[in-house]
Protein backbone atom coordinates (compact mmCIF):
# COMPACT_ATOMS: atom_id res chain seq x y z
CA UNK A 1 0.00 0.00 0.00
CA UNK A 2 3.22 2.47 0.03
CA UNK A 3 4.10 3.36 -2.40
CA UNK A 4 7.61 2.80 -3.91
CA UNK A 5 10.14 5.35 -3.07
CA UNK A 6 12.22 6.66 -6.06
CA UNK A 7 15.77 5.60 -7.01
CA UNK A 8 16.85 8.78 -5.35
CA UNK A 9 15.03 8.81 -2.36
CA UNK A 10 16.47 4.81 -2.24
CA UNK A 11 20.02 6.30 -2.42
CA UNK A 12 19.25 8.76 0.44
CA UNK A 13 17.90 6.06 2.73
CA UNK A 14 20.73 3.92 2.38
CA UNK A 15 23.15 6.52 2.88
CA UNK A 16 21.82 7.20 5.75
CA UNK A 17 22.02 3.81 7.25
CA UNK A 18 25.26 4.62 9.44
CA UNK A 19 24.17 8.65 10.29
CA UNK A 20 22.08 9.64 13.08
CA UNK A 21 18.25 8.76 12.82
CA UNK A 22 15.64 10.87 13.47
CA UNK A 23 14.52 11.45 17.32
CA UNK A 24 10.81 10.83 16.56
CA UNK A 25 9.42 7.93 18.34
CA UNK A 26 7.77 5.33 17.14
CA UNK A 27 4.04 6.48 16.40
CA UNK A 28 1.14 4.15 17.47
CA UNK A 29 -1.29 6.04 15.32
CA UNK A 30 -2.88 5.14 12.08
CA UNK A 31 0.08 5.29 9.21
CA UNK A 32 -2.34 6.42 6.14
CA UNK A 33 -2.94 3.10 4.61
CA UNK A 34 -5.91 3.13 2.78
CA UNK A 35 -8.39 0.52 4.55
CA UNK A 36 -9.38 -1.57 1.44
CA UNK A 37 -6.17 -2.71 0.72
CA UNK A 38 -3.29 -5.41 1.46
CA UNK A 39 -1.29 -4.45 4.56
CA UNK A 40 1.84 -4.93 3.70
CA UNK A 41 3.73 -5.54 7.00
CA UNK A 42 7.29 -6.00 7.33
CA UNK A 43 8.92 -8.27 10.61
CA UNK A 44 12.06 -8.75 11.84
CA UNK A 45 12.08 -12.28 12.64
CA UNK A 46 10.14 -15.37 12.57
CA UNK A 47 7.68 -15.35 15.65
CA UNK A 48 6.03 -11.54 14.72
CA UNK A 49 5.72 -12.96 11.59
CA UNK A 50 3.57 -15.94 12.37
CA UNK A 51 1.65 -13.64 14.91
CA UNK A 52 1.20 -10.96 12.07
CA UNK A 53 -0.17 -13.72 9.95
CA UNK A 54 -2.15 -15.32 12.11
CA UNK A 55 -3.67 -12.00 13.54
CA UNK A 56 -3.96 -10.15 9.62
CA UNK A 57 -5.56 -13.29 7.82
CA UNK A 58 -6.17 -11.69 4.51
CA UNK A 59 -6.20 -8.56 5.11
CA UNK A 60 -2.48 -8.07 5.67
CA UNK A 61 0.85 -9.69 3.62
CA UNK A 62 3.46 -10.71 5.81
CA UNK A 63 7.25 -10.92 5.48
CA UNK A 64 10.52 -11.46 7.78
CA UNK A 65 13.69 -9.82 7.43
CA UNK A 66 15.37 -13.19 8.78
CA UNK A 67 15.95 -15.66 6.36
CA UNK A 68 15.14 -19.82 6.92
CA UNK A 69 18.35 -21.13 8.28
CA UNK A 70 19.82 -17.32 9.56
CA UNK A 71 20.59 -17.26 13.21
CA UNK A 72 18.45 -13.74 14.02
CA UNK A 73 21.17 -12.92 16.15
CA UNK A 74 23.82 -13.21 13.58
CA UNK A 75 21.55 -11.15 10.97
CA UNK A 76 23.34 -8.05 9.18
CA UNK A 77 21.26 -6.23 6.60
CA UNK A 78 21.95 -5.57 2.88
CA UNK A 79 20.64 -2.65 1.32
CA UNK A 80 18.09 -4.52 -0.32
CA UNK A 81 16.82 -5.11 3.52
CA UNK A 82 17.17 -1.54 4.55
CA UNK A 83 14.91 -0.41 1.76
CA UNK A 84 12.07 -2.77 2.43
CA UNK A 85 12.37 -1.01 5.90
CA UNK A 86 11.56 2.11 4.60
CA UNK A 87 9.21 0.87 1.94
CA UNK A 88 6.72 -1.31 3.82
CA UNK A 89 3.18 0.08 5.49
CA UNK A 90 4.39 -1.41 8.92
CA UNK A 91 7.62 -2.49 10.22
CA UNK A 92 6.94 -4.73 13.68
CA UNK A 93 10.07 -5.46 15.46
CA UNK A 94 11.21 -6.34 19.00
CA UNK A 95 14.04 -3.48 20.20
CA UNK A 96 17.12 -4.36 21.77
CA UNK A 97 17.16 -7.63 19.83
CA UNK A 98 19.56 -7.24 16.87
CA UNK A 99 21.33 -4.19 16.53
CA UNK A 100 21.21 -3.32 12.93
CA UNK A 101 17.14 -3.78 13.31
CA UNK A 102 17.40 -1.60 16.05
CA UNK A 103 19.26 1.26 13.69
CA UNK A 104 17.21 0.56 10.58
CA UNK A 105 13.35 1.30 12.59
CA UNK A 106 15.54 4.27 14.05
CA UNK A 107 16.27 5.77 10.94
CA UNK A 108 14.14 4.41 8.17
CA UNK A 109 11.12 3.76 10.22
CA UNK A 110 10.27 6.47 12.33
CA UNK A 111 6.78 6.66 10.86
CA UNK A 112 5.64 3.80 10.61
CA UNK A 113 7.58 0.96 13.14
CA UNK A 114 5.87 -0.92 16.08
CA UNK A 115 8.22 -1.89 19.25
CA UNK A 116 6.60 -4.82 20.76
CA UNK A 117 9.23 -4.52 23.42
CA UNK A 118 6.81 -3.25 26.28
CA UNK A 119 4.10 -5.54 25.54
CA UNK A 120 6.41 -8.38 26.10
CA UNK A 121 6.96 -7.53 29.86
CA UNK A 122 11.23 -8.04 29.13
CA UNK A 123 11.77 -8.23 32.86
CA UNK A 124 14.47 -10.92 32.61
CA UNK A 125 18.06 -9.07 32.48
CA UNK A 126 19.90 -10.76 30.14
CA UNK A 127 22.96 -13.21 31.70
CA UNK A 128 26.91 -12.26 31.49
CA UNK A 129 27.94 -13.15 28.19
CA UNK A 130 31.16 -15.72 28.03
CA UNK A 131 30.38 -16.83 31.32
CA UNK A 132 33.31 -14.68 33.61
CA UNK A 133 34.66 -13.02 30.79
CA UNK A 134 37.65 -14.70 32.13
CA UNK A 135 40.01 -14.63 29.36
CA UNK A 136 37.74 -13.00 26.91
CA UNK A 137 37.49 -10.03 24.57
CA UNK A 138 34.13 -9.28 23.37
CA UNK A 139 33.70 -7.22 20.32
CA UNK A 140 31.78 -4.68 19.69
CA UNK A 141 29.23 -7.22 17.42
CA UNK A 142 28.37 -9.27 20.87
CA UNK A 143 26.24 -6.51 22.94
CA UNK A 144 24.05 -5.78 19.76
CA UNK A 145 20.87 -6.78 22.27
CA UNK A 146 19.57 -4.99 24.76
CA UNK A 147 19.88 -5.12 28.87
CA UNK A 148 17.20 -8.16 29.36
CA UNK A 149 16.07 -11.14 27.76
CA UNK A 150 14.71 -10.58 24.74
CA UNK A 151 13.31 -14.40 24.06
CA UNK A 152 9.13 -13.66 25.27
CA UNK A 153 7.82 -15.94 22.72
CA UNK A 154 9.01 -19.04 24.94
CA UNK A 155 6.51 -17.93 27.22
CA UNK A 156 2.96 -17.98 25.61
CA UNK A 157 1.14 -16.16 28.61
CA UNK A 158 4.17 -12.99 27.23
CA UNK A 159 3.23 -13.81 23.49
CA UNK A 160 -0.41 -13.53 23.78
CA UNK A 161 0.09 -10.20 25.37
CA UNK A 162 2.13 -8.85 22.53
CA UNK A 163 -0.51 -10.63 19.90
CA UNK A 164 -3.25 -8.50 21.46
CA UNK A 165 -0.92 -5.21 20.46
CA UNK A 166 -0.43 -6.58 17.15
CA UNK A 167 -4.09 -6.66 16.96
CA UNK A 168 -4.96 -3.22 18.10
CA UNK A 169 -1.68 -1.79 15.99
CA UNK A 170 -2.80 -3.32 12.72
CA UNK A 171 -6.53 -1.95 13.91
CA UNK A 172 -4.99 1.32 13.70
CA UNK A 173 -2.97 0.81 10.39
CA UNK A 174 -6.29 -0.38 8.86
CA UNK A 175 -9.55 1.31 11.10
CA UNK A 176 -12.20 -0.52 8.33
CA UNK A 177 -11.34 -3.72 9.52
CA UNK A 178 -10.23 -3.24 12.60
CA UNK A 179 -13.02 -5.62 14.64
CA UNK A 180 -11.64 -8.79 12.08
CA UNK A 181 -7.95 -7.82 13.50
CA UNK A 182 -9.00 -7.66 17.13
CA UNK A 183 -10.81 -11.39 16.78
CA UNK A 184 -7.99 -12.69 15.57
CA UNK A 185 -5.96 -11.40 18.06
CA UNK A 186 -8.07 -12.93 20.70
CA UNK A 187 -8.59 -16.50 18.66
CA UNK A 188 -4.84 -16.66 18.41
CA UNK A 189 -4.59 -15.72 22.38
CA UNK A 190 -7.17 -18.53 23.08
CA UNK A 191 -4.63 -20.87 21.38
CA UNK A 192 -1.82 -19.56 23.45
CA UNK A 193 -3.67 -19.65 26.47
CA UNK A 194 -4.03 -23.71 25.44
CA UNK A 195 -0.66 -24.06 24.98
CA UNK A 196 0.52 -22.63 28.22
CA UNK A 197 -2.20 -24.79 30.15
CA UNK A 198 0.14 -27.97 28.29
CA UNK A 199 3.21 -26.31 28.93
CA UNK A 200 2.36 -26.05 32.76
CA UNK A 201 0.58 -28.90 33.10
CA UNK A 202 3.00 -31.36 31.61
CA UNK A 203 5.99 -29.64 33.23
CA UNK A 204 4.32 -29.77 36.52
CA UNK A 205 5.95 -32.24 38.00
CA UNK A 206 9.72 -32.47 37.10
CA UNK A 207 12.48 -34.63 38.79
CA UNK A 208 15.32 -32.55 37.19
CA UNK A 209 14.89 -28.69 37.72
CA UNK A 210 17.86 -27.47 35.83
CA UNK A 211 17.27 -26.19 32.40
CA UNK A 212 20.82 -27.08 31.08
CA UNK A 213 20.45 -24.79 27.63
CA UNK A 214 22.67 -23.85 24.75
CA UNK A 215 22.66 -20.52 25.02
CA UNK A 216 20.20 -18.48 27.22
CA UNK A 217 16.75 -18.03 25.09
CA UNK A 218 14.64 -20.36 27.47
CA UNK A 219 14.43 -18.05 30.81
CA UNK A 220 10.97 -17.16 30.41
CA UNK A 221 10.05 -20.40 29.47
CA UNK A 222 11.95 -22.09 32.39
CA UNK A 223 10.29 -19.18 34.67
CA UNK A 224 6.82 -20.13 33.37
CA UNK A 225 7.10 -23.55 34.43
CA UNK A 226 8.96 -23.10 37.69
CA UNK A 227 12.58 -24.37 36.36
CA UNK A 228 15.99 -23.17 36.63
CA UNK A 229 17.93 -22.12 33.28
CA UNK A 230 21.35 -22.83 33.26
CA UNK A 231 22.91 -21.37 29.84
CA UNK A 232 25.81 -22.24 28.58
CA UNK A 233 26.04 -19.02 26.22
CA UNK A 234 24.59 -15.59 26.64
CA UNK A 235 21.40 -14.47 25.13
CA UNK A 236 23.22 -14.86 21.70
CA UNK A 237 24.58 -18.06 20.73
CA UNK A 238 27.70 -16.49 19.49
CA UNK A 239 28.79 -15.59 22.88
CA UNK A 240 31.15 -17.88 23.39
CA UNK A 241 30.99 -19.26 27.24
CA UNK A 242 35.05 -19.72 28.81
CA UNK A 243 36.74 -22.53 30.10
CA UNK A 244 35.38 -21.65 33.87
CA UNK A 245 32.20 -21.94 32.92
CA UNK A 246 32.15 -24.83 30.68
CA UNK A 247 33.34 -26.53 33.97
CA UNK A 248 31.08 -24.70 36.41
CA UNK A 249 28.19 -26.07 34.09
CA UNK A 250 30.04 -29.51 33.91
CA UNK A 251 30.18 -29.89 37.47
CA UNK A 252 26.73 -28.89 37.89
CA UNK A 253 25.53 -30.93 35.63
CA UNK A 254 26.65 -34.28 37.33
CA UNK A 255 25.42 -33.35 40.68
CA UNK A 256 22.27 -32.52 39.88
CA UNK A 257 22.03 -35.63 37.90
CA UNK A 258 21.18 -33.92 34.59
CA UNK A 259 20.98 -36.54 31.85
CA UNK A 260 20.11 -34.13 28.81
CA UNK A 261 21.98 -30.79 27.48
CA UNK A 262 19.88 -29.23 24.98
CA UNK A 263 21.59 -28.18 22.23
CA UNK A 264 19.38 -26.30 19.36
CA UNK A 265 18.51 -26.03 15.56
CA UNK A 266 20.24 -23.12 14.66
CA UNK A 267 23.03 -22.73 16.56
CA UNK A 268 26.39 -24.54 16.96
CA UNK A 269 26.17 -27.49 19.62
CA UNK A 270 29.98 -27.73 20.23
CA UNK A 271 29.81 -26.29 23.62
CA UNK A 272 26.63 -28.01 24.83
CA UNK A 273 28.25 -31.12 23.73
CA UNK A 274 31.40 -30.90 25.39
CA UNK A 275 29.45 -30.44 28.59
CA UNK A 276 27.65 -33.43 27.94
CA UNK A 277 30.51 -35.59 27.22
CA UNK A 278 32.08 -34.19 30.60
CA UNK A 279 29.54 -35.13 32.59
CA UNK A 280 28.16 -38.00 30.73
CA UNK A 281 24.69 -37.08 29.28
CA UNK A 282 23.42 -37.31 26.51
CA UNK A 283 22.17 -34.13 24.40
CA UNK A 284 18.41 -33.22 22.85
CA UNK A 285 17.35 -30.82 20.58
CA UNK A 286 15.33 -27.81 22.48
CA UNK A 287 14.10 -25.61 19.28
CA UNK A 288 14.56 -21.48 20.66
CA UNK A 289 12.13 -21.09 17.93
CA UNK A 290 13.87 -18.13 16.38
CA UNK A 291 13.03 -19.73 12.62
CA UNK A 292 11.77 -22.51 10.61
CA UNK A 293 13.67 -25.04 9.00
CA UNK A 294 13.52 -28.12 7.56
CA UNK A 295 15.40 -29.43 10.41
CA UNK A 296 12.74 -28.04 12.74
CA UNK A 297 10.60 -30.49 15.04
CA UNK A 298 7.28 -29.01 13.04
CA UNK A 299 5.99 -26.21 10.46
CA UNK A 300 4.84 -23.70 12.85
CA UNK A 301 5.14 -22.41 16.25
CA UNK A 302 2.59 -24.23 17.79
CA UNK A 303 4.13 -28.17 16.38
CA UNK A 304 7.56 -26.68 17.67
CA UNK A 305 6.60 -25.53 21.17
CA UNK A 306 4.32 -28.86 21.40
CA UNK A 307 7.75 -30.92 20.09
CA UNK A 308 9.72 -28.96 22.86
CA UNK A 309 7.11 -29.65 25.65
CA UNK A 310 7.67 -33.35 25.01
CA UNK A 311 11.59 -33.16 25.07
CA UNK A 312 11.38 -31.74 28.03
CA UNK A 313 9.05 -33.89 29.63
CA UNK A 314 11.44 -36.95 28.34
CA UNK A 315 14.67 -34.46 28.93
CA UNK A 316 13.39 -33.35 32.74
CA UNK A 317 12.15 -36.64 34.15
CA UNK A 318 8.28 -35.33 33.88
CA UNK A 319 5.53 -36.92 35.43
Amino acid sequence: MRPPVSAALTAALLMGVTACGSDTSNSDGASGEAGGDTVEVLTSFYPLEFAVSEIGGKRVSASNLVKPGTDPHDLELSPKDVAKVSETDLFVYLKGFAGPIDDAAKNQGSDHAYDVSTSAELDLSAPPEGGDHEGHDHGEEDHDHGPNDPHFWLDPVRYAKVATAIGDRLAKADPDHAAEYRANAKKFGSKLTSLNKDLTTRLANCKRQDLITGHAAFGYLAQRVGMTQVPISGVSPKESPDAKTLTKISTLAKESGATVIYTETLASPRFAEAVARSSGAKTAVLDPLEGITSKSPGSDYFEVMRANIKTLEKGQACS
